[in-house]
């Protein structure tokens, strides 16, 4: 699995982006009946039913019950159907914003445990590799002994650092399992097994403070803004009268026949000052505090990312001092000491001791190469998403 296929099957397969998706796609159907008018009412009456005898009847009693049929149609004002649909085109964006935020988030889980793996396994390969280093050197022991050019004490100094070893690298192969355990987590790949080059992004920090307004983080907060404002005109929209259209049918006695009748209702709403206008009120305070928490969110990812620069540059220092100088300087010291041990200038201990400083030396520059490949790689995923 290369680096590029982590990512995409961890988008691809997490159940936490299909959760979004649902909500995305929940959101767009909602939004389908947002501006439509209420369902009609039917009305059914049987009006008039003599429950108590008269004192005194009329000449021609009426004995018969009214029978009404009648459908009531409640029409809200366009306003307010214009403002719910605005609500609803707003909760759509701000469930996108909530599907990229999950992806993003996946995509960085599933990188960030490739990279972990990637240099666990390498740094196993430098301890497998300095065991046969140490074989090497204490091939020679037994003749040296012989000829007392060796104490029987430094005999042991091999097993014992062998010893050592192996606990480092049992140490390096539950880094690894962790690692891959990560990668399991994140794909849901069985048993993934590192493909390829770990990736080098090129940090441009002027395009990406460019682009912090497009974070979807930021986008979330321009979704809740949008819903607040729909908000808003939804509240002033209650100031605006509903309407209701009724139109039935009545029957009592059959020599009377069938009567027809239309009517409309309005609202009133006459006590703006103690119902509507403390709601507009409070509608407009919630979308102040969304414009503030805006740019809140801002700045925190402006201030979020001018550190993370200030940390990779720091990283990349630190990798290249140890490629640079460090390293290359250890290998030459660990190469004189093998060759003054051949000419039997210093002891086996020296000698392991120089080959153990330069395995350290190469895990040590492992370790600053996948910090930085985790910084870029989080930089890059966080600010745009992809790492190219």
């Amino acid at each position: 699995m290369t680096f590029g296929q982590a990512l995409d099957v961890a988008a691809a397969s997490s159940p936490r982006v299909d959760a979004r998706e649902a909500t995305t796609a929940g959101a767009r159907r909602t939004a389908v009946a947002a501006d439509q008018l209420p369902d009609p009412k039917l009305d059914l009456n049987f009006n008039d039913v003599r429950l108590t005898q008269a004192e005194r009847d009329p000449p021609f009693p009426n004995t018969y019950i009214r029978q009404t049929v009648g459908v009531r149609q409640d029409i809200p004002n366009a306003k307010k159907r214009h403002a719910r649909a605005e609500r609803a085109s707003a909760d759509i964006v701000a469930a996108e914003a909530g599907e990229a935020v999950a992806t993003r988030n996946v995509r960085i889980g599933a990188a960030l445990a490739w990279i972990d793996l990637y240099y666990a396994e390498r740094r196993l390969d430098i301890l497998k590799k300095l065991a046969v280093q140490i074989d090497d050197l204490t091939q020679t022991i037994g003749a040296r002994l012989t000829s007392g050019s060796a104490t029987a004490a430094q005999a042991f100094d091999p097993q014992i650092l062998k010893a050592q070893l192996s606990d480092r690298q049992s140490e390096r192969q539950a880094a690894i399992d962790k690692a891959r355990a990560q990668l399991i987590r994140w794909t849901g790949v069985a048993d993934p097994e590192i493909a390829g080059q770990a990736p080098s992004p090129a940090i441009d920090a002027e395009r990406l403070r460019a682009g912090v307004a497009t974070l979807p983080d930021l986008r979330a907060a321009d979704a809740s803004i949008a819903q607040s404002e729909a908000d808003i005109a939804l509240a002033r929209a209650q100031k605006n009268p509903d309407i209701s259209v009724t139109a039935s049918l009545a029957r009592r006695q059959p020599q009377f026949g069938t009567f027809a009748s239309v009517g409309v209702s309005i609202d009133l709403p006459l006590f703006a000052k103690k119902r509507q206008d403390p709601r507009i009120d409070a509608s407009v305070r919630a979308a102040q505090a969304a414009r503030l928490d805006r740019a809140d969110a801002e700045r925190a990812a402006l201030g979020a990312l001018s550190s993370d620069l200030a940390d990779h540059r720091m990283y990349r220092e630190k990798f290249e001092h140890a490629r640079d100088l460090i390293v290359p300087l250890s290998r030459q010291r660990a190469l004189a000491a093998q060759d003054s041990y051949a000419a039997g200038r210093i002891d086996l201990g020296s000698a392991l001791s120089e080959t153990v400083a330069l395995a350290n030396a190469e895990i040590d520059l492992l370790d600053r190469e996948a910090a930085l490949e985790r910084d870029a790689v989080r930089i890059m995923l966080v600010n745009t998403g992809d790492v190219r």
